[in-house]
């Protein structure tokens, strides 16, 4: 028998994009975890550029484990 919180994460899952966006920020927020709002508003900004970017063409993403891989070549000892 589901618990109620696979209940509600069924449910949740079922949203449009958006509004799962908006359950998660309160839901983090009822945790009561220390934040950061500049810096926060800071990333967000910078994740809005990078899209942007992206969007106009200016630069080209890469699959994550490309990157990673980069990463490891780049500092292998």
């Amino acid at each position: 028998m589901p618990t109620a919180a696979d209940r509600v994460a069924a449910e949740a899952l079922d949203l449009p994009v958006e509004a799962r966006i908006g359950l998660v920020d309160r839901t983090l927020m009822s945790l009561n975890l220390p934040t950061r709002p500049d810096v926060d508003r800071l990333w967000a900004e910078e994740a809005e550029r990078r899209v942007s970017e992206i969007d106009r063409g200016e630069v080209r993403p890469i699959p994550g484990e490309e990157a990673f891989d980069r990463i490891r070549r780049k500092y292998a000892t």
